[in-house]
């Protein structure tokens, strides 16, 4: 198969890329290599990946449609969109980006699918959707009209139009709900890199609120990984949570960093972000049924994978800021 993958060098599209180029298929990857975070981490990643046969790469931007035109010249047997702005505290400070990456973005790849009759398209989307109020464990079928932040909105947009796009043309669509990433190579920005490295390196670790109130369903990258592409059969218009369905409160993911590293940590408590979530939990039984995924890397394991491999690249990664 040959797939068009965004946001390549990206925490999630890495690793998306590189399970389906050693399955033997041929990625044509796109990413700007924007400095949301620190672009250090998003090269080595792709130096990972260039490294594979049949991967190839093009440095394109989302909303340069001249651009995406060209790459869609090829046929593809998907589109799978992993390319996005994330994080809810930085879309507070400038939403306009959010909405030009992740709604313009998803925009120009469903008109370029249609153009093109490419029949697949995969969605990368998030828990941030779910809000404040609804119960726990976040299902499907919640309501997600009170977004609280310019990010989930933005992402709640982009999914109203891939339903657009279904429902005109018969695109066949799946999209995702994301639930914490974290894994090697991760996001600096997200808490459990910012952790390892805070804790590593004796600084102060930011805690909004007690860090007891607050508990964040924590999924394995590889996890994630697999999901995406199990979700790349014909399913209609369906949307999936994946997540680990066992969230860990805050303050036990430092404590289990602080076990592994063999450091303290130095605490500095913060008043809590009004953009936040206190809990997120998904139910993932849509995802047992349709996809046949469960998470398979336990937290501890998980964690200990981020930590041992943020000490063979610390001699780069410590400098890498994490907001």
């Amino acid at each position: 198969m040959k797939y068009l993958v965004t946001g390549c060098a990206g925490f999630i599209g890495w690793k998306v890329t590189e399970f389906l180029v050693v399955d033997g298929h041929t990625v044509i990857g796109i990413d700007n290599i924007n400095n949301a975070y620190d672009v250090t981490v998003k090269n080595w990643r792709l130096a990972q990946l260039q490294e594979l046969p049949q991967f190839h790469f093009n440095n394109i931007d989302l909303c340069d449609r001249p651009a995406l035109e060209q790459v869609f010249d090829e046929t593809y047997d998907a589109v799978i969109n992993l390319a996005a702005r994330a994080g809810v505290r930085q879309s507070v400070e400038n939403p306009w980006v959010y909405i030009d990456t992740n709604i313009t973005g998803t925009l120009n790849l469903l008109e370029l699918c249609r153009a093109k009759d490419i029949k697949k398209f995969v969605l990368a989307s998030t828990s941030s959707l779910y809000g404040a109020k609804n119960p726990l464990p976040f299902s499907e079928d919640a309501d997600t009209n009170g977004p609280l932040s310019p990010y989930a909105a933005s992402k709640k947009g982009a999914e109203a139009l891939c339903h657009s796009y279904h429902h005109l043309y018969d695109l066949d669509v799946t999209i995702f709900r994301f639930f914490t990433v974290y894994g090697p190579a991760g996001r600096p920005d997200m808490s459990a890199f910012r952790f390892v490295k805070w804790i590593s390196e004796g600084e102060p670790v930011i805690v909004y609120g007690d860090g007891k109130q607050s508990s964040r369903d924590y999924t394995y990258v590889e996890d994630i990984a697999r999901g995406v592409i199990a979700g790349l059969k014909p399913l209609g218009y369906s949307v999936i949570n994946l997540g680990s369905d066992s969230p860990i409160v805050l303050i036990d993911t430092i404590r289990l960093i602080e076990e592994l590293v063999g450091k303290k940590a130095i605490l500095s408590h913060q008043p809590f972000h009004r953009a936040d979530v206190r809990a997120t939990w998904a139910n993932i039984q849509k995802a047992e049924q349709l996809l046949g995924w469960r998470p398979q890397v336990s937290f501890r394991q998980g964690i200990t994978a981020l930590v041992e491999w943020y000490q063979e690249n610390r001699d780069w990664v410590k400098d890498i800021p994490t907001e």
